[in-house]
């Protein structure tokens, strides 16, 4: 019930504070004031719910993620797939790639085959390196794909001619002057992905005793790991595809979701998208009136956020393994 009331505060203080604000009836009025009502269902309440459904998604995949490897500091982020689904976003954007068949959703599609690409490709590599895939081994594996896949797309903006603007705006990571049309974009891989990973609630509780006591509990330990793995990736994918690379939002939700109500995927899953959904509104928000008129991209925001938990986490997990040793 807290989750749902502060996820409602602040999809309220989303729309209703800027640089114009919009008094309540406008809601159910639209008489009331035409001007306002314009700036809220045209301006505000898409570019709140595209960043509610961004959080959202990354949060979400965020939790997956940090049960299937069972590490604290798993996030798309951090494992190089937003940076995949940044060269398949990019791509797209430089070459003008269209496929007649799925329209508006080509920059996702291309976005989600960049993630899920980049995660196997991080997953194979750490497992060459160290079978047991640790967690410093995972982190450095996306490190270096991150690097690779930044450089990749510092190639294509360096070459690039009249879409330079179009895409370092896009990587700066922001939900400023997208529309519904962005929403209806990212929508039904919200849904398909989320459920996707919802199935498999239970096979990520049995997972964090390990693989083989999850094969005695009767896990498709493969089956789990292929399906999760798509949907977490499908997530990123689409949401680096609206809105560009925004960092830690995986990392941080369900790190703090877990805190505070535990570690049952039952629980943890919904709690992180709801949650998700609530941080990056806010985050927006901040964004866009902390140095009025001009506007933060809302990556720097999340960095903010997101580095120093970062590090928390990171000390607090190396301080108990010098501890118990």
């Amino acid at each position: 019930m807290l989750t749902i009331t502060l996820l409602i505060v602040s999809i309220w203080c989303g729309v209703s504070i800027g640089s114009a604000n919009i008094p309540l009836e406008v809601l159910w009025n639209k008489a009331a004031d035409e001007t306002a009502a314009n700036i809220l269902w045209k301006i505000r309440m898409p570019r709140v719910v595209l960043a509610g459904l961004v959080g959202a998604s990354l949060a979400i995949a965020g939790a997956a993620f940090q049960g299937l490897l069972k590490n604290p500091l798993a996030d798309p982020y951090t494992l190089g797939v937003s940076s995949g689904a940044s060269v398949g976003a990019v791509m797209t954007l430089f070459f003008g790639l269209s496929i007649p068949v799925v329209g508006i959703y080509t920059l996702p599609t291309f976005s989600m085959i960049g993630a899920v690409v980049t995660m196997v490709a991080v997953m194979s590599f750490a497992r060459l390196i160290d079978r047991s895939l640790k967690m410093e081994t995972l982190i450095l594996t996306g490190v270096i794909f991150s690097s690779f896949l930044g450089s990749l797309i510092s190639l294509m903006v360096a070459l690039t001619g009249e879409e330079l603007r179009q895409i370092i705006g896009w990587l700066l990571g922001s939900v400023s002057m997208r529309g519904w049309p962005y929403v209806q974009m990212i929508a039904p891989f919200v849904v398909i992905g989320s459920v996707m990973l919802w199935t498999q609630r239970r096979e990520l509780n049995a997972l964090l005793y390990g693989e083989e006591r999850a094969k005695h509990l009767g896990v498709n330990v493969k089956r789990s790991k292929y399906l999760i793995l798509a949907g977490g990736s499908m997530l990123t994918g689409a949401a680096v595809a609206v809105s560009g690379t925004i960092g830690f939002v995986g990392l941080v939700v369900p790190h703090m979701t877990r805190m505070i109500w535990g570690s049952d995927h039952r629980h943890l899953l919904p709690l992180s998208f709801l949650n998700g959904a609530t941080l990056l509104i806010i985050c927006d928000l901040v964004a866009r009136t902390i140095i009025m008129p001009r506007e933060l991209p809302i990556g720097v925001i999340t960095a903010f956020i997101g580095a120093p938990v970062f590090s928390y986490i990171f000390y607090k997990q190396r301080r108990s393994k010098g501890v118990r040793a």
